[in-house]
């Protein structure tokens, strides 16, 4: 019998997905699922995105360019340039998602058996992308005890081999909300200089944070110009998830004719998901303050009612719309699965990401689940009590 390949037989299984065979059986049992395992927020899509889509006067639906319409490419670096980062749109190359993004990425500036150093837990995918690449994930180790504070940046510098190709953050963090400060950016940005390795930002949640901090991006950093690379994407930002469009930017000529490569290969993004992204460009500011406001009310709200709760540890997100909650359980994966087919309250239950598919180090974030607070506080309330009850209830404690 013909076998597949090992590459394909060592690609991990989402966390945030593999659960859902079991919520559909929930389902079907006439129980009602509180999603706290995906970053699909609940925030409606601009009408301007929608609009751009529906009244649209092509036709013929055909190829754009490899890199994204130059259109679009111009306003995106308009974008970035109200952002204090100064871009090019010839710096930009338009993606199939962030996710795509981050393949070119890798495929870009690492070989099979190369380094990059990532502060975990990280986005699970990375995991996954690495795996596709034939990279090696080495982990930086933050722990909930400290909020997921970063260990000193000279940490990072111990882990340097000459295998390393990149360091790469997420800012602010997915799953932990951790959000870098300018002086941790510097700080990178000394190292990848120092030892001639990229810097690759995940920024898609640039516009979610909290408090009186600021984000502060890589390529605000001048001497970034050859080392670093932003990825990002507009599902987050306009609650357009399902549009799968994204980009990679950066100052390197290099990176970026590497990256048109991978590209081209794949054609040319998706024509109307580009059309809607354009159009969303025109969102107004008050959009995301409002968004910007609901989020931290939501995040205030469910790390007060997790504190309540006995044997739980949460992290404070200071960005982005997730936290890590550490239960008094001892696996995440198992209580996950039970939530969905054995418990219910009142005909309710919860759906959460088991947090060890966010760590690369075996082991470790296995009595801890990702929350994504994207969901209204009337429900996120009800998802608490429901996890609550459920841990007083679980018989593997």
């Amino acid at each position: 019998m013909p076998k597949v390949s090992v590459k394909g037989q060592n690609m991990p299984e989402s966390p945030i997905r593999k659960l859902v065979p079991f919520a559909e059986k929930a389902y079907k049992a006439n129980k009602k699922v509180y999603h706290l395992n995906i970053g699909q927020p609940d925030i409606k899509t601009p009408q301007v995105a929608m609009d751009a889509v529906s009244l649209h006067h092509l036709d013929i639906l055909a190829y754009t360019r490899s890199e994204g319409s130059e259109g679009y490419r111009k306003k995106i670096a308009a974008y970035y340039n109200k952002q204090n980062i100064p871009v090019e749109h010839d710096e930009i190359i338009v993606t199939t998602g962030g996710s795509e993004a981050l393949l070119f990425a890798m495929g870009s500036i690492a070989d099979t058996g190369d380094e990059i150093i990532i502060p975990e837990p990280f986005y699970a995918n990375y995991n996954g992308f690495a795996t596709a690449s034939g990279i090696n994930i080495v982990p930086v180790i933050s722990k909930i005890e400290n909020n997921f504070a970063l260990p000193p940046i000279s940490e990072f510098e111990k882990l340097i081999t000459p295998k390393t190709k990149a360091i790469l953050i997420c800012n602010p963090g997915n799953p932990t909300g951790y959000l870098y400060s300018k002086e941790e950016i510097k700080k990178l940005a000394e190292i990848v200089k120092k030892h001639d390795l990229f810097l690759v930002a995940d920024e898609v949640y640039r516009e979610f944070v909290y408090g009186d901090e600021k984000h502060y991006s890589i390529l605000q950093e001048e001497s970034m110009a050859e080392n670093g690379i932003i990825i990002d994407s507009v599902s987050k930002r306009y609650s357009m998830c399902g549009a799968r469009i994204g980009c990679l930017v950066t100052k390197n000529k290099e990176v970026l004719s590497t990256a048109l490569k991978f590209a081209q290969a794949r054609l040319s993004p998706p024509t109307f998901a580009q059309i809607a992204s354009e159009a969303a460009l025109k969102t107004p500011q008050s959009y995301f303050d409002d968004v910007t406001k609901e989020y931290k009310e939501r995040r205030d709200l469910l790390i007060e009612k997790l504190k309540e709760i006995p044997g739980v540890k949460v992290g404070e997100p200071k960005g982005a719309f997730y936290c890590i909650a550490e239960l008094p359980i001892k696996d995440s994966d198992v209580f996950a699965q039970w939530l969905l087919e054995d418990f219910d309250l009142n005909g309710e239950t919860i759906m959460v990401a088991p947090a060890a598919g966010f760590y690369s180090t075996p082991g470790v974030g296995k009595n801890q689940v990702r929350i994504a607070y994207v969901l209204k506080k009337e429900s996120l309330l009800k998802a608490v009590d429901i996890l609550k009850t459920a841990l007083e209830q679980y018989p593997d404690n």
